[in-house]
């Protein structure tokens, strides 16, 4: 079933929506829960409250893109639990690639006038003038909270091209936020 039709089931509030979703998006939501959770149980938590938000979200929103739409749900959900969970659980992967990323994004102390909306925007143009492999490493170490190992398996790169590109990557964003005039 296409997602448009997915959609249509819950303008209809029929209960298949939630079904033919776990269907076609429950493993990618438990992957984006579980890199940034690493715990099995929490995971499913976080992909059955996706599902709920959806079916509470859905009508009114009628998403463009309905995958991008479900990631994004899951992921906050994942990152207010891993927030509210204790240290012990917390994932180091996520935990690494929060702080790296924070890095090169402005301080709302300093940015005070700057909209986290319009911050997004930015990224996201600037992801769309990467190349295609820079974008999607950036994408799955600091969206979807990939290792370094598994992008370098997927991608068929070593690790320390991996690294390298995220350094370059972040490197780039932050001169393009500056010269945006996004203080840092």
């Amino acid at each position: 079933m296409d997602d448009l039709q997915i959609i249509e089931l819950y303008f209809a509030r029929d209960e298949h929506a939630i079904k033919e979703t776990d269907s076609k998006y429950g493993k990618l939501c438990f992957r984006v829960a579980k890199n940034i959770l690493f715990d099995d149980e929490d995971s499913e938590e976080c992909v059955n409250d996706t599902f709920l938000t959806v079916w509470n979200k859905i009508p009114p929103t009628r998403p463009n893109n309905f995958k991008a739409f479900i990631c994004k749900i899951t992921r906050n959900l994942s990152l207010k639990k891993l927030e509210l969970s204790n240290a012990g659980k917390r994932s180091a992967n996520a935990v690494i690639s929060l702080s790296e990323i924070e890095e090169i994004l402005p301080d709302n102390r300093i940015a005070s006038g700057v909209e986290e909306e319009e911050i997004g925007k930015l990224i996201s143009a600037f992801l769309w003038s990467e190349k295609e492999d820079a974008r999607n490493v950036f994408l799955r170490k600091y969206w979807f909270f990939d290792s370094i190992n598994d992008i370098a398996k997927r991608y068929s790169f070593s690790e320390n091209k991996v690294k390298s590109m995220l350094f370059h990557t972040r490197n780039r964003l932050r001169d393009f936020l500056k010269k945006e005039g996004i203080e840092i």
